[in-house]
C-alpha cells in the first residue's frame, strides 16, 4: 500500500519486479488516483488522516506501507504510524523517503533569514512537518518501530564546502560532534525501512 501514490510511477516500477503483488495506491487528489489505476491494482481517493475504521480493517493484511515523501505532508504522522503499527502483520514494514531539513542548503538560508517556501523541494510549501536524521529515528521509535535498513540520498555539490566548514564550527560551539553535524547536513533525503520493535 502506497500513501500518496500520485500517478502511480512507483507502482509501475515495483510491478515490473513483482508482478503478482497486489498494489493499493492511496491518493488525496482524485485525478492522480484515476491515473494511478494504470499501474496499481486498486487506487482510492482518500485523505489517510480521515480514514474510517473500515479502511483500517480492510488494509490490516497489507505487509508494506510506503510513504514516498508524504509523511512530512501529514498533520500528525505519528498518529498514522501508530495506527499502522496496531494492524501491521508481524513480518510487515514501513518504507519511507523523508526530506532532511538539516541539509546544508536549508541551514545556509536560515542563517540569513531566507526561509521561504517553494513550489517543491526541501522547502515545499505543502510540508507541514520537518525532520532531521535524529528526529526521524525518534518518530519511528516513538510509534513502535525501529529502522532496520536505509540510506541517505546525497548529491555531490561543490558549493556545499564553505557551508560545511561553518556547520562544523557551529557544532563545536554548541558542544556537539562536528563530524556528525557535517555528515547529517549532506543528505537531501533519507530512505528507510522500519519494522515493528
Amino acid at each position: 500500500i502506497e500513501i500518496g501514490c500520485s500517478s502511480g510511477a512507483l507502482a509501475r516500477e515495483f510491478k515490473k519486479l513483482s508482478p503478482a503483488c497486489d498494489y493499493l495506491g492511496i491518493e488525496i487528489d482524485p485525478d492522480y488516483a484515476k491515473l494511478a489505476l494504470r499501474y496499481c491494482d486498486q487506487s482510492l481517493t482518500l485523505d489517510i488522516e480521515s480514514a474510517t475504521e473500515d479502511f483500517w480493517r480492510d488494509t490490516a493484511d497489507r505487509d508494506c506501507w510506503i510513504f514516498g515523501d508524504t509523511l512530512e505532508h501529514l498533520r500528525d504522522p505519528w498518529a498514522i504510524l501508530r495506527r499502522i503499527r496496531t494492524s501491521l502483520p508481524a513480518h510487515g514494514s514501513v518504507v519511507a523517503c523523508i526530506p532532511n531539513v538539516q541539509h546544508w542548503s536549508v541551514q545556509a538560508k536560515l542563517a540569513i533569514g531566507d526561509f521561504r517556501y517553494q513550489p517543491s523541494g526541501l522547502l515545499d510549501k505543502t510540508h507541514l512537518r520537518w525532520f532531521t536524521r535524529q528526529t526521524m529515528i525518534e518518530m519511528f521509535r516513538d510509534t513502535g518501530f525501529r529502522i532496520d535498513d536505509g540510506m541517505p540520498r546525497i548529491f555531490n555539490d561543490p558549493a556545499s564546502e564553505p557551508y560545511l566548514a561553518v556547520i562544523e564550527q557551529m557544532a563545536k560551539a554548541a558542544g556537539a560532534d562536528p563530524e556528525i553535524a557535517v555528515s547529517d547536513a549532506l543528505p537531501l533525503q533519507y530512505v528507510v525501512r522500519a519494522v515493528a520493535q
